[in-house]
């Protein structure tokens, strides 16, 4: 899976789905290339909504669709589209907004089955993932994960894929301890190994797709994960590498290690606390739903902007 950056890119490495969030949207949204799709959603935009503020929200979940029309027009599989990150604490409001996501996809005869709704996994948000893959059908991308706590609920969520961060655990602790990692001993690297041998000795189905990352090394120690979605400059570095790539994720493996079982998702209090036990993710998970609902706010002034002048 290849992250937005632009177009070209994503047709250049040919990978089997491709992902978004608030900010490569906002930095794609600044390049006169994507001007087309902005001038889209800003004229649906000025026609939906009673006011200017529900104008812009029309405009902003347009803009994230169109993005999303053009990838699926290169990609043979999903996109992911993400909630707002301001509906991260609130169930209702996120599946609420994933259907009117899915409605504005189905409208340009694009079927649920290519979208992936991208959910910050909150306790509100993997709620709303269990609400819309058990009632809706809908396929939700659980992001923003940082532990164990939150992989083991999302699976038992049964969400269609989980997002963890392996560059951002990493940027966490070198901040933390003052020191560097070697690959194999990258506290992000060993976190989506633990969520992969988890997943596997206990045999969820969820796809496990580690992100984020800093260095083609974190890639290569993770070769045999289910997916990875990888940035375009490190997707140059491995298309330009000749070295191999041994696999050292071994679903197989997994299964005879003595993993102890845990139980998330109806044990709300249970769930809170070992993931506040974790200094690590909560931090980095308020850090990530901050980051993205900044970016997702300032979009929305530069969409405003457009709105009053045309």
């Amino acid at each position: 899976m290849s992250e937005l950056w632009d177009f070209a890119t994503i047709a250049k490495y040919k990978p089997q789905d491709a992902t978004t969030n608030p900010s490569l949207i906002l930095a794609a949204s600044k390049k006169p290339e994507y001007a087309k799709l902005m001038d889209v959603a800003v004229e649906y935009g000025k026609q939906n909504g009673k006011d200017l503020d529900q104008k812009v929200d029309a405009t902003i979940d347009r803009l994230l669709v169109e993005f999303g029309k053009e990838i699926l027009k290169i990609v043979p599989g999903k996109v992911s589209t993400e909630v707002d990150a301001r509906f991260s604490f609130d169930t209702n409001a996120s599946v609420a907004k994933a259907l009117h996501i899915i409605e504005l996809y189905k409208s340009i005869g694009i079927d649920k089955s290519r979208i992936l709704i991208k959910i910050a996994s909150t306790w509100e948000g993997i709620q709303a993932a269990r609400i819309l893959q058990s009632q809706h059908g809908i396929n939700c991308n659980l992001t923003l994960m940082f532990s164990l706590v939150q992989a083991i609920a999302g699976a038992e969520a049964g969400a269609f894929l989980i997002s963890p961060f392996v560059g951002r655990i990493l940027d966490w602790y070198k901040a933390s301890t003052k020191k560097d990692y070697a690959a194999h001993e990258d506290p992000g690297v060993q976190s989506v190994q633990s969520i992969f041998d988890y997943y596997k000795k206990y045999g969820y189905g969820t796809i496990v797709m580690g992100a984020s990352f800093r260095n083609i090394g974190e890639i290569t120690e993770l070769a045999g994960c289910d997916y990875l979605t990888i940035s375009p400059n490190l997707l140059e570095e491995l298309y330009s590498s000749t070295a191999p790539v041994p696999k050292k994720l071994d679903a197989a493996g997994a299964k005879a290690k003595d993993i102890a079982r845990r139980s998330y998702i109806d044990e709300e209090a249970l769930f809170r606390f070992d993931f506040n036990e974790e200094a690590m993710a909560v931090e980095k998970l308020r850090e990530g739903i901050s980051k993205f609902a900044a970016d997702a706010q300032t979009l929305k002034s530069i969409l405003k902007e457009k709105i009053e002048k045309a």
